[in-house]
């Protein structure tokens, strides 16, 4: 389905112009002159123009040069019922794509719009190769992912939807894109939602899309996450953090294969493989009545956990050297090598961020060192805490007792998102479902000297 914009003085000719597009599944904004067309290129984007080039006032070659001038890439086909050879070089030196005569026929429309549509498709396929290329490579060498990645080829080819699940950092996104690359939607786009990064009032627009005027702000019709991946993979992130309303939203979604703009008055088909993924766990927020147990079974299909970084100790090492020649290629740095004794280091320390953490120490290393990264600059290059985040996630002795251990766990639980909220009590007490005051109450009962935290954190 394309957006088109069609431009003509007359009345008639918009009128079945817009008819055929329509009855093709297009959909079509029409009007009568260019100084409007341009006003609607601004606003919203479509897919293709056609515009008449003989216009009262601002013609359509005119028109060209004005969304030329404006910075809009918009492919644009002309036409006229006083074609010539000057006309069309000038249109086609402008940026016009085609020049079609009068009287038009509707096949030709039609294969044209077709046509268009392919050579957007390989335009975008291009970028997003080129910009794919090394980017999402999953480096591994352990048989921790190796098991992660049989998985994603068993489950990648077919419909099923998949939860993944794992802590902040681990690489989620990455293994969704996976599963898109491998499907057979490959060719289709690969979108994504944080649903927690996202206002409540604005996730719905987000997901579903709104019409021009459907609430304060919304100068133009905006596509939402669904329609924009048709035919391709939409990835939910954080999906334990959607409000309920919308959750219910989003089941009915999942089960109707239709969405309804914010402000629209009619159902949108849309083919889209939806892929979730969570830190936290659906099974508690279900029991608590936080999370939909219906939406639970329409997303919990086929769940895949994808381990810590300090389980998969194994790929420490090519990770760093991948982040390292990719920190250095980014910057035109000359690539350092990192020692035995300064991956020794790296795998010492706990990873509460994973990946993403490491991936931030190795560019602090190549800041640090002079010449081979060795523990010295390993070491520097840790966060202040690392040794009492170490010791904090550290198992319990086989001696302890069951309640010794049970504090010890909230002790490392309350440790950890402290550390990942960067010591602030709010949000690690929303993290962990507590008031705060309560928060502070078991830090006290449990030993944890905030203020010692938050003097190393500073150093």
């Amino acid at each position: 389905m394309a957006h088109l914009l069609i431009v003509d003085d007359d009345a008639n000719t918009l009128a079945s112009l817009a008819r055929a597009f329509r009855l093709a599944g297009h959909e079509a904004t029409v009007c009568d002159n260019a100084a409007r067309a341009l006003e609607l290129a601004k606003s919203q984007p479509f897919d293709l123009m056609m515009s008449d080039v003989v216009m009262p006032g601002k013609d359509g070659l005119a028109l060209l040069e004005d969304l030329r001038a404006a910075g809009i890439a918009l492919p644009a086909v002309m036409i006229s019922g006083q074609a010539n050879i000057e006309m069309a070089v000038r249109a086609t030196r402008l940026g016009a794509i085609d020049f079609l005569e009068k009287p038009l026929s509707t096949d030709k429309l039609l294969l044209t719009v077709d046509n268009v549509l392919k050579l957007k498709r390989l335009e975008e396929e291009n970028r997003e190769l080129r910009h794919r290329v090394g980017k999402h490579e999953i480096i591994h060498a352990g048989e921790a992912m190796r098991r992660v990645m049989a998985q994603v080829d068993r489950v990648a080819a077919s419909e099923t939807r998949v939860c993944i699940l794992g802590e902040t950092g681990t690489g989620k996104e990455l293994i969704a894109r996976a599963l898109h690359d491998r499907s057979q939607r490959s060719a289709g786009p690969f979108v994504t939602l944080n649903c927690a990064a996202v206002p409540g009032e604005l996730i719905e627009s987000e997901l579903f899309g709104h019409e021009r005027g459907s609430f304060t702000g919304a100068a133009a019709r905006h596509l939402g996450k669904f329609e924009q991946a048709h035919r391709g993979t939409l990835f939910l992130d954080e999906i334990g953090d959607m409000p309920l309303v919308m959750q219910a939203k989003l089941l009915r979604v999942l089960e109707e294969r239709q969405v309804e703009r914010v402000g629209g008055d009619r159902a949108i088909p849309v083919d889209v493989r939806v892929i979730v993924a969570t830190h936290r766990n659906l099974d508690e927020l279900v029991a608590k009545g936080a999370f939909r147990q219906d939406l639970y079974h329409r997303v919990y299909v086929y769940p895949l956990t994808l381990p810590p970084l300090r389980e998969r100790t194994e790929d420490i090492r090519p990770l760093a050297e991948h982040f390292a020649r990719q920190v250095a290629e980014i910057n035109g740095w000359k690539v350092k090598p990192l020692t035995t004794e300064a991956i020794a280091e790296l795998a010492r320390y706990r990873w509460p961020g994973n990946v993403r953490e490491l991936r931030n120490v190795v560019e602090r290393l190549l800041l640090l060192a002079d010449g081979p990264v060795d523990a010295a600059a390993a070491r520097l290059a840790l966060p202040a805490t690392a040794d009492l985040a170490s010791a904090a996630l550290s198992p319990p002795s086989s001696g302890h007792t069951l309640a010794q251990r049970v504090d010890g766990f909230e002790r490392d639980q309350i440790l950890g998102e402290l550390k990942r909220h960067g010591q602030r009590m709010t949000d690690t007490a929303k993290a962990l479902g507590l008031e705060r005051s309560h928060l502070y109450k078991k830090c006290q009962a449990l030993g944890i000297d905030l203020r010692e935290l938050r003097r190393v954190g500073q150093e």
